[in-house]
């Protein structure tokens, strides 16, 4: 048995997570449960000085659980990259954002991997979690990484490991959900297998990191693609004035060849596509499938299909609100959630963030209103400046339109549409609202 293997068995590895986000924080708090002394990494001090203080930014991550990590100081927040050298194991989650051509950004991985390998030490363990294309951590990660002197699979060790986060979910957290393991060389898949096998329920070892990387990519691309379906389904329906959520329910009781909502495999339409992964993904494939000479038309059909329901959206709201004598400009409109998925905090990539910005570019007066996100942060590409507006009888009888964007389960969509003159709905969230159904609009 290696050193670090027989320091991971006895709980006595110390584990280095290199970015406090909605990946890296709940990572750092199932290390920390399992008994793993944790140095948390990140370059906003504001975060660092957060959790040193006991303090949460995310809503799913109660602040009493960043007092109870952060006991003994078995928890440790840093800006400090040169503490790299205390850790036995290095877990890179950053993000791996586009470009505005849509390519691969791997600014923060490269920099992340530069300043490891300032700091990498023989026998360490480097893993990767950033979702990426196949090759990223043996094609870019590891030669910044030899960089240090030290070469993979003998003066350090790599592996791939895909984050699979679900926020603000209950049913699942960073323990329970499967964790896909690949390695640079067998020995690095071995100790990164043994390392998340102390933490996490259920490890799967996958042949390469270029595997594991590839596995993070098409869970995701099969549910753009599925998506996408549904969400041209719903313009086609609607044309025919059939409503597509009415469809849906009747397919999904069908036992056997359609998707169901107890098994998560059941897709519903949207606004357009939201959070880090989805809107991403796909588009990491189709910019590495050009190298091989691969055209992936399916792909990037869906992609074109997701990032085109803001304006379907859009036409709706337009549409509706000249039946009612009233043009979009000047128009005072309420955006319900700013989130890009129901009862979070998370704002990234939010379909929400893309309809403000064309509202507000058409010349309406727009507003928002979101309970778990007071005031918009700003973004890599976005920056709204904005606060969410408080919920009152008189400020939504001012609004000409409500467009309900995230359907958090806090709204009272009774009381909103009885106080609205106008509601326009992309995610079927008045479905049980009985009054006043003559003022909603399905879009």
């Amino acid at each position: 048995m290696t050193d670090l293997a027989s320091r991971i068995e006895n709980r006595e590895a110390v584990v280095g997570i290199i970015g406090m986000g909605y990946v890296g924080l709940p990572l750092a708090h199932t290390f920390r449960a399992a008994g793993f002394k944790v140095l948390g990494f990140d370059i906003d001090a504001a975060k660092v000085e957060a959790l040193m203080a006991g303090r949460s930014y995310i809503k799913h991550i109660p602040a009493d659980r960043i007092a109870q990590m952060r006991r003994a100081d078995g928890f440790v927040a840093t800006t400090d990259y040169s503490r790299l050298a205390e850790v036995d194991a290095i877990l890179i989650c950053v993000p791996t954002p586009l470009t505005k051509s849509r390519e691969p950004n791997m600014d923060y991985v490269t920099a992340t991997a530069e300043a490891i390998a300032g700091h990498l030490k023989k026998g360490q363990l480097v893993v990767l979690e950033s979702t990426t294309y196949p090759g990223t951590t043996r094609d870019l990660v590891r030669p910044i990484l030899e960089g240090s002197g030290l070469v993979a699979g003998a003066g350090f060790h790599l592996a791939f490991s895909p984050e699979r986060e679900d926020p603000g979910n209950p049913n699942f957290t960073t323990r329970s959900i499967p964790k896909v393991v690949g390695g640079y060389d067998d020995a690095s898949r071995d100790l990164a297998v043994a390392l998340y096998g102390a933490c996490v329920e259920r490890i799967v070892p996958v042949a390469s990191c270029e595997v594991a990387e590839a596995c993070k990519l098409t869970e995701n691309i099969y549910r753009a693609v599925n998506i996408a379906l549904v969400n041209e389904l719903k313009v086609i329906y609607d044309r025919m004035g059939i409503d597509v959520w009415e469809v849906l329910e009747a397919a999904g009781t069908k036992p056997f060849g359609f998707g169901k909502r107890e098994n998560k495999t059941f897709f519903t339409p949207g606004p357009g596509l939201g959070g880090h992964c989805i809107p991403i993904d796909p588009f990491y494939l189709t910019w590495k499938a050009r190298e091989y000479g691969v055209a992936t038309r399916f792909i990037e059909l869906a992609g074109e299909i997701n990032t085109s329901m803001p304006d379907y959206v859009i036409n709706r709201l337009m549409i509706a609100l000249n039946e009612r004598g009233k043009a979009l400009k000047g128009a005072r409109i309420l955006v319900l959630g700013l989130a890009y998925k129901p009862d979070v905090d998370d704002m990234r990539e939010s379909p929400s963030i893309v309809l403000i910005e064309k509202l507000k570019a058409l010349g309406a007066d727009v507003s928002y209103n979101d309970p778990y996100i007071p005031k918009s942060p700003r973004q890599r590409e976005h920056e709204l400046q904005m606060a969410s507006q408080d919920l009152t009888e008189a400020f939504l009888a001012a609004q000409d339109a409500v467009l309900i964007s995230t359907n958090h389960s806090d709204y009272d969509y009774a009381w909103i549409v009885a106080n609205s003159q106008l509601v326009v709905d992309t995610r079927n969230a008045t479905l049980d609202v009985t009054e006043g159904r003559e003022r909603i609009v399905k879009a």
